[in-house]
């Protein structure tokens, strides 16, 4: 049976943090969906197709990645996708509790679909698409922390 896990997030802008986690992910399923939110909440650097983009080219030699947009909840998407896991990684104990508890929901909304957690490597704790804007934004170098693809929509 092939097994699918859904990797949500804004990804404003993708970071080696984030794939990171895809990599890990595909150790444990045959097919990561990366679900790229529109979140009319937030309000990215990026719009949503410059992200989709960016995604999609950090991923183009990934025959096991697919990568699409999403609003509204992410258990419809995991239904639309036929997603049997949720994926999410944690860089450090700060991100558990918030992590529990969209587990803890998403649950309550479809207790078939389980949320898996990858722990991020040791190198990627502090990255975070946040700080990736803010330092690109005053000038400060990056590029060892997004994938190759990414750099030049930073400058």
């Amino acid at each position: 049976m092939k097994r699918t896990a859904i990797y949500p997030g804004t990804f404003d802008p993708i970071t080696l943090g984030h794939v990171d986690v895809v990599n890990r992910g595909l150790k444990l399923f045959d097919r990561i969906v990366i679900g790229v939110a529109e979140n009319p909440k937030k309000e990215p650097m990026f719009a949503l197709e410059a992200r989709l983009k960016m995604v999609r080219e950090t991923f183009t030699d990934a025959p096991k990645v697919e990568v699409v947009s999403f609003t509204g909840l992410l258990v419809d998407l995991a239904h639309d996708q036929k997603g049997d896991a949720i994926l999410r990684g944690l860089r450090a104990a700060s991100d558990f509790e918030y992590e529990f508890q969209m587990a803890t929901m998403n649950r309550r909304l479809d207790e078939r679909i389980e949320t898996c957690f990858v722990m991020a490597r040791e190198d990627y704790t502090f990255v975070s698409s946040r700080f990736i804007r803010e330092i690109s934004g005053m000038g400060g170098d990056v590029s060892e922390l997004v994938p190759a693809t990414v750099a030049p929509y930073l400058k």
